[in-house]
């Protein structure tokens, strides 16, 4: 890609309007200063001193992120948090970042708040150290009421916007956000709005899905054809194609170390490889970052090709900030344009 290509399309994402619907989540990070460790006297047991913690939206707000990051105009969320204090926290980090619409985020007294809590041991000129991570999830169904506010939210989200970014998130089916409700909508949007494109990860796996964008890796495309994961590049761009030709939307695979392969119902296909390491990594919002990256090119009219580039080249800045889920700028992917691989 030219720099002035580049420039074409990166210039078009601030008219862009993209919703992202999915598993919000609060990323909350415990610094831990292993200098000021302790004892505790009544128990006996190490006490972990924390110094600083921060947090930020993760899950469907680590895509949200990156989004804003590009520079995106407008970005809607559709999600729920709970009545509780990391609620507030969440929703006050998504009202934080510029451009971003949390009007079709929902308050809900009856669920909890999707929190990841990561402790790190942070020492001076050193790669912080993830301890066990503490989550807190929902384990009960979403309520019927909160997924018909959910609904009625994409519906209305979907009408206005250039792209829609589905993630699902939540280990448990029907306890988040996109439940089989919420997935029959969809299939009834994308047919009657043909021109939005509509995106989909899930760590869940994508079988069942409506006929949308799917964006995946090797081991879960192997699932959703019910054979084993991809083992060349050559043939994960014949299994992306076949599922591509199947669904009539475009198919993403992430394969680590080898790249991103793509295929279109044109039968198109695009492989494009994983730019070289250049220090420690992180790969923590890797995929996040990809997603990100290729609806915002799509929407702003890049080709196959050319939206592959750009997502390889966000993920390769992406795992490379470590201790954090990051994201990637224009800037940052303008500082590496050179180096995506022919």
């Amino acid at each position: 890609m030219t720099p002035e290509r580049f420039a074409e399309i990166v210039a078009r994402y601030k008219g862009l309007r993209v919703a992202v619907v999915g598993d919000f989540c609060l990323d909350r990070y415990l610094e831990i200063d292993p200098d000021r460790a302790e004892t505790s006297i009544e128990t006996g047991l190490p006490v972990y001193n924390v110094v600083n913690v921060r947090a930020q939206p993760g899950g469907a707000g680590t895509v949200l992120n990156n989004l804003v990051a590009l520079g995106v105009g407008v970005v809607e969320v559709v999600g729920f948090r709970g009545d509780d204090g990391e609620g507030y926290e969440l929703e006050r980090g998504l009202n934080a970042l510029s451009g971003v619409s949390t009007e079709h985020f929902h308050t809900a007294a009856d669920r909890r708040t999707f929190t990841y809590c990561k402790p790190l041991v942070v020492r001076p000129g050193a790669v912080p150290v993830e301890l066990n991570r503490l989550d807190s999830k929902n384990w009960t169904p979403t309520p019927k009421p909160l997924e018909a506010r959910l609904i009625e939210s994409l519906r209305a989200v979907a009408a206005r916007c250039d792209a829609v970014i589905v993630l699902e998130q939540v280990d448990a089916a029907e306890t988040g956000v996109v439940t089989r409700g919420l997935l029959d909508a969809i299939g009834r949007i994308v047919a009657e709005r043909l021109g939005v494109l509509f995106l989909a990860d899930s760590r869940r796996g994508l079988k069942g899905w409506p006929a949308v964008g799917l964006k995946m890796n090797a081991v879960e495309l192997g699932a959703m054809l019910d054979r084993p994961p991809a083992g060349s590049v050559d043939d994960a761009l014949r299994a992306a194609a076949e599922l591509a030709e199947g669904s009539g939307r475009p198919v993403f695979v992430t394969m680590a170390e080898r790249g991103i392969v793509a295929a279109d119902p044109t039968g198109e296909t695009v492989h494009v490889g994983a730019l070289p390491l250049r220090g420690p990594i992180d790969v923590v919002g890797a995929g996040d970052s990809v997603m990100a990256n290729l609806a915002a090119a799509l929407a702003a009219g890049a080709s196959l090709r050319e939206a592959v580039e750009l997502a390889a080249v966000a993920s390769s800045v992406v795992v490379h900030q470590v201790g954090t889920t990051g994201v990637a700028t224009t800037e940052d992917l303008a500082g590496l344009l050179d180096r995506i691989p022919s």
